[in-house]
């Protein structure tokens, strides 16, 4: 693979500065990280491992140590496993496709014992049903035998004792808590869940939540709980009620009391030492549209800085006001330490969907590279919307994905008539570069509604206190459609269902019904569907699916008759009166759906690369080395060289010069050389690893596994965890 920027240290060789930088790490106890018990790999969140045994010389002779398969990949469903696993006591903790929580034999992979949540569920079958994608899990001990492992099911937060995978039956109702109850608004219909993992402080359990992205979307308020009886302690208001602190920048004071989103789904970390938990947020419901919400809307898109023990504010930074592009910070921060005029500052960095890196001062909140307000295009066609006249932007470091699409940057490789058909598409889109209105006639959105940086998040060398990102770099059209909410008269269930599925529907499964590349097709649903099977499924959701617990039964049969092509239902009379609630949900527009910028084909619009890795020094805000992630094997027979490949899921770097990441499409797990960006090593897995890698140690052996589930961008799903060791006879 070719290195696009490498690092300038001609005159030293990199291993002797792997050497140097093993050395002092070695001598800072505070960087001796050599375990895995967290998501991230320890309090700082920065995916480091000190373990040197696995080296820039040897990485080559890595081989597969072993596999476990959790037997339960949904293939139909696209399944996946987006999981970090944690290494405790010997003991590997993941989770399944399925949400089982496994138990491993972290040096052998032997099953210890395996929980499956929805087997005590009674009556409530969106515990097993909402089967919400999972990005890592939590551990807590008091020191004295009390071991509990903490994760989320659907709406449900499951404390499980490590030793049996049985329920705590103390914590909460029989071992859990509804993430449904405690918001100050009853949303018991509305999609409420957790992603990524919870985090511990001391003996509070801090959590976010995965919200809809729409008009029906819950509020996104961060909360912390009693490890031991799952009581809520505190509660931070991301949306803030009228009259609290926040509430001015929001025009319409009664939207507040409506209005969802602003939620924390990507996950926190804590400084320990200071007790502030470091929170980013979403933006808020709906993600294109903000004629309801207009003013800069704190506390979405911000980085809350809380007070771990109260949930107190302690200072923020919004990174984008009023923000409708789904511009969302698109993982938890990393708390680092730069060198900053001679001086040591603790620090808390933030990668971007944008391509930006944030880094500020932890203590106040200040930037530690210049951040300017600059001057943004406000102009729609879209009544009612009020866009913020400025953003802030980064001077350093410099973005680390293209920020801008036009005319020249269209791909190459394209066939001819795909070239020029390309070329007229984007005529008639805004385009050029960030920020830019949503519009009827479409918008370019690049990066792209996954980044940049996306929730895989980077990792960083304290050593060096370089942090390596991987990115996607592929446009995304926004287009904005004018919704229709007329009701005929004498409408029945078709006409209702029809109308039903442009306003919660279409967004992801198109307008037509035949889907987009991350969501599946409808068409000839009704071959795997009954009516009462597809009401079950709006009911509780599926993954990326949210529930729609909140429409009335008469609207879920419209629903069916519609997408099922039940003729019988469809000519049944369709009559329901409309709430307050439900008028305020009623947008004047609607977006035609997440639609990447892709050819007739399916091959990118934009030049490659499409994924790319890149190390950037912190302490000067200059970009160390930048290659590609990834290979499009179609792309190449096209004559493309260099392409990279959209991926998700974050890297590892260790003592030992390596950076492991697999995050791509092409079911490949990697291994960089962290000084220069030179390919090691790179090998087959059974399914494309969408995770974070983990790397650990038992009995003097050093491991990285690594969890193959495959599903996303098109490929297939798959079930196993894949941990890899030098050969047992190497010194």
């Amino acid at each position: 693979m070719k290195t696009i920027l490498v690092l300038p240290f001609e005159r030293i060789t990199p291993i002797i500065l792997i050497l140097i930088f093993s050395f002092s790490c070695k001598q800072n106890p505070s960087a001796n990280f050599d375990s895995w018990t967290m998501v991230g790999g320890n309090p700082t969140g920065n995916k480091y491992s000190s373990l040197d045994q696995i080296t820039v010389d040897n990485v080559d002779k890595l081989e597969v140590a072993w596999i476990y398969h959790t037997g339960d990949a949904d293939y139909e469903a696209k399944s996946q496993i987006q999981c970090n696993p944690i290494v405790v006591n010997g003991v590997l903790y993941g989770t399944s496709p399925q949400l089982r929580l496994l138990a491993l034999d972290a040096a052998t992979g032997q099953e210890k014992w395996v929980y499956t949540p929805y087997q005590e569920i009674e009556g409530d079958k969106a515990g097993h049903f909402n089967l919400n994608n999972n990005r890592g899990v939590a551990y807590w001990s008091d020191g004295k035998g009390d071991e509990r492992i903490f994760y989320a099911t659907g709406h449900y937060m499951n404390a499980v004792d490590a030793k049996t995978g049985k329920l705590i039956a103390e914590f909460g109702d029989k071992g859990r808590i509804d993430l449904h109850d405690g918001l100050g608004r009853d949303v018991s219909d509305l999609f409420v869940t957790a992603t990524s993992a919870p985090s511990v402080y001391k003996d509070l359990l801090l959590t976010g939540t995965r919200v809809s992205e729409s008009m029906d979307a819950a509020p996104g308020h961060i909360r912390a709980y009693d490890v031991r009886t799952g009581e809520q302690k505190w509660i931070f208001h991301t949306i803030p009620n009228p009259g609290e602190p926040g509430s001015e920048t929001w025009e319409d004071q009664e939207a507040l009391t409506m209005t969802g989103g602003g939620n924390n789904w990507m996950g926190m970390i804590i400084d320990h030492e200071r007790g502030i938990a470091f929170a980013p947020t979403g933006s808020a419901a709906m993600d294109f549209y903000g004629g309801k919400r207009t003013g800069s809307n704190l506390y979405t898109n911000c980085l809350l800085a809380l007070d771990a023990a109260t949930g107190e504010l302690k200072w923020h930074f919004q990174y984008i006001h009023h923000d409708t592009w789904d511009y969302d910070p698109s993982s938890y921060p990393v708390l680092v330490t730069v060198e900053r005029d001679g001086k040591n500052v603790d620090a808390v960095a933030q990668t971007s969907k944008t391509g930006f890196v944030y880094v500020f001062d932890r203590e106040t909140g200040e930037s530690l590279f210049p951040i300017e307000e600059m001057p943004m295009d406000t102009e729609t066609d879209l009544e009612g919307e009020k866009l913020w006249p400025t953003q802030p932007i980064p001077q350093l470091p410099a973005p680390f994905v293209r920020q801008t699409f036009t005319e020249k940057d269209i791909n190459p490789y394209l066939p001819e008539d795909s070239f020029e058909e390309v070329k007229a598409r984007l005529a008639g889109y805004k385009t050029g570069r960030m920020f830019t209105p949503q519009s009827r006639q479409g918008t370019i959105i690049f990066p792209g509604f996954d980044g940049g940086a996306e929730w895989g998040g980077p990792a960083v060398d304290p050593t060096t206190n370089y942090l390596y990102v991987n990115a996607n770099e592929m446009p995304w059209i926004m287009q904005m459609w004018d919704a229709d909410h007329s009701v005929p008269e004498d409408e029945n269930h078709l006409q209702a269902g029809r109308r039903l599925y442009m306003q919660h529907c279409m967004t992801c499964h198109a307008s037509d019904r035949s889907g987009t590349e991350a969501n599946p097709s409808l068409i000839g649903i009704e071959n795997r569907y009954e009516k009462e099977s597809l009401v079950e499924l709006v009911n509780t959701g599926r993954r990326m699916m949210p529930a729609f617990q909140h429409l009335d039964n008469v609207e879920k049969e419209a629903l069916a008759a519609y997408i099922l092509n039940h003729e019988e239902l469809g000519t049944q009379p369709f009559f329901k009166e409309t709430s307050k609630i439900e008028e305020f949900r009623k947008l004047p527009y609607n977006i035609s759906g997440y639609n990447k910028f892709i050819s007739k084909e399916g091959y990118p619009a934009i030049a490659p690369p499409w994924g790319t890795l890149t190390a950037i020094d912190l302490n000067t805000g200059e970009h160390v080395w930048k290659t590609v992630l990834g290979e499009d094997g179609k792309m190449k027979a096209l004559g493309a060289e260099i392409t990279g490949t959209e991926n998700y899921g974050g890297p590892v770097v260790t003592a030992g010069g390596v950076l492991f990441i697999a995050a791509t499409k092409d079911s490949k797990f990697r291994a960089f050389n962290k000084l220069t960006g030179d390919l090691l090593w790179e090998t087959d897995l059974p399914a494309s690893g969408f995770a974070t890698p983990a790397a650990y140690q038992i009995d003097g052996k050093q491991y990285v596994v690594i969890a193959c589930g495959g599903g996303k961008l098109g490929t297939q799903s798959g079930d196993a965890y894949v941990a890899f060791a030098l050969p047992e006879n190497m010194e």
